[in-house]
């Protein structure tokens, strides 16, 4: 059986690193992908000149995914070459690849194709997330988009009712189509999508290595993150922070802890500053101007075992994202045996198991405070073996992998024309 999956990136960020797994677990796997890692069994569609112009039509047309026609029928040939049985397709909105050519060309030929969604943007006229805005034009028909000048921003014009209608004829009719949500909450708003023609709709969470993300046994914080305090660590990471991952409520919070919040009220000595919870931030900020002081920021990077040792060496992980599909970065500190406090809204709350942390209002930092104060209490050790245990449970590659190529044999068994 040869798998042939379709990504923005390989080998690096979260989505191309499941990529990457997936090609080096053995099966017979191939790549096609827009920026990353040159490696064998693999195929680099278009070049940044085509990304730029793609990126250029998109938004003064306002239609992603609608350009990149030479490369697209690059990527064609290539399956024609390799007559794969599976297509795997993960991110497509990174203005590298035509969808409608793409997909009309698996419908025609009747190729088993899976779809793992990775955000919503698969369902709706163009947004990657819409719960934000309050949106749900996405389950009748797109239009009038709330959310025009974010995600694959439009400059003027709306095309979202044609995109969508557009998706929704062009993934009926691919005859052997399975969805993949990476957590049940993505799986069940795809189920009320018209995504619901699928043959099979299922959950399968996105993979963590738990060789590379483990329990260490030293928690040096203050020789990882450049201090020489080595106190209690509150971690964030990102690949970028933006309000919409939360960075202003890791500010706020910040603001919070200089100001007392978890002791006895403001300090009055460097060596009482020093004592206090310090908020770490691993990723790219655009404006560090606004940042408190007491924020102290780590490079974005994309190699897993930096991220290990950030785990490690943080006492409790905060997911304040408001609009997450799986939230790998959360998964990643549970295997690492940190506890995680999450907001309550989209996938976040289903990846804290019991004793792996807490689930806190969206934006409710006064909850959010006592939660990591409970946390500073109790000490990282009450929570590590059950967060430990509940990443083994539920995000071990090799048993996620296993229910991947299940659903492989499972499509390429209905045979064409089924």
């Amino acid at each position: 059986m040869k798998i042939l999956q379709i990504n923005a990136v390989n080998e690096t960020g979260s989505t191309g690193r499941i990529v990457a797994g997936l090609e080096q677990s053995g099966i017979a796997s191939r790549v096609a992908y827009s920026i990353g890692a040159s490696v064998t069994n693999s195929y680099v569609i278009g070049n940044a000149v085509d990304r730029k112009l793609h990126a250029l039509g998109s938004r003064v047309f306002g239609r992603q995914a609608y350009f990149s026609r030479r490369s697209t029928s690059g990527l064609l040939r290539y399956i024609e070459d390799e007559r794969p049985d599976v297509v795997h397709l993960h991110n497509l909105h990174a203005n590298y690849v035509n969808l409608t050519m793409l997909l009309t060309y698996l419908a025609d030929r009747d190729i088993a194709t899976v779809v793992t969604l990775h955000d919503c943007w698969f369902f709706s006229g163009k947004c990657c997330h819409y719960t934000s805005d309050g949106c749900d034009r996405w389950e009748a028909g797109c239009g009038s988009c709330p959310r025009l000048g974010k995600d694959n921003p439009s400059w003027m014009i709306d095309a979202t009712a044609s995109m969508w209608a557009d998706k929704k004829r062009l993934f009926e009719a691919i005859p052997r189509l399975a969805v993949v949500g990476v957590s049940d909450w993505i799986a069940s708003e795809a189920k009320r999508s018209f995504l619901s023609c699928a043959s099979d709709i299922r959950r399968i969470y996105n993979w963590v290595d738990l060789d590379v993300f483990r329990p260490t046994r030293s928690s040096d914080s203050g020789t990882r993150f450049g201090s020489d305090d080595d106190g209690f660590v509150i971690l964030g990471v990102a690949s970028s922070w933006s309000t919409a991952k939360g960075l202003d409520d890791f500010v706020r919070l910040a603001w919070m802890i200089e100001n007392g919040a978890l002791d006895n009220g403001p300090c009055g000595t460097p060596a009482q500053c020093l004592a206090r919870p310090r908020v770490v931030l691993v990723g790219a900020v655009k404006n560090k101007s606004f940042l408190p002081g007491s924020i102290s920021l780590v490079g974005a990077t994309n190699d897993a075992h930096e991220l290990a040792a950030s785990y490690g060496a943080a006492d409790v992980f905060l997911q304040l994202s408001r609009e997450e599909t799986f939230g790998k970065v959360t998964a990643e500190a549970l295997a690492c045996g940190t506890p995680a406090i999450v907001y309550s809204s989209t996938a976040n709350a289903e990846l804290v198991g019991a004793n792996c942390g807490y689930v806190v209002g969206p934006g409710d930092l006064s909850q959010l405070m006592s939660r990591v104060q409970q946390v500073r209490s109790d000490t990282k050790a009450a929570y590590s073996s059950s967060c430990r245990e509940f990443a083994q449970q539920k995000f071990d590659k090799r048993v996620l992998i296993a229910d991947y190529v299940e659903l492989y044999e499972q499509l390429r068994g209905l045979g064409r024309g089924d």
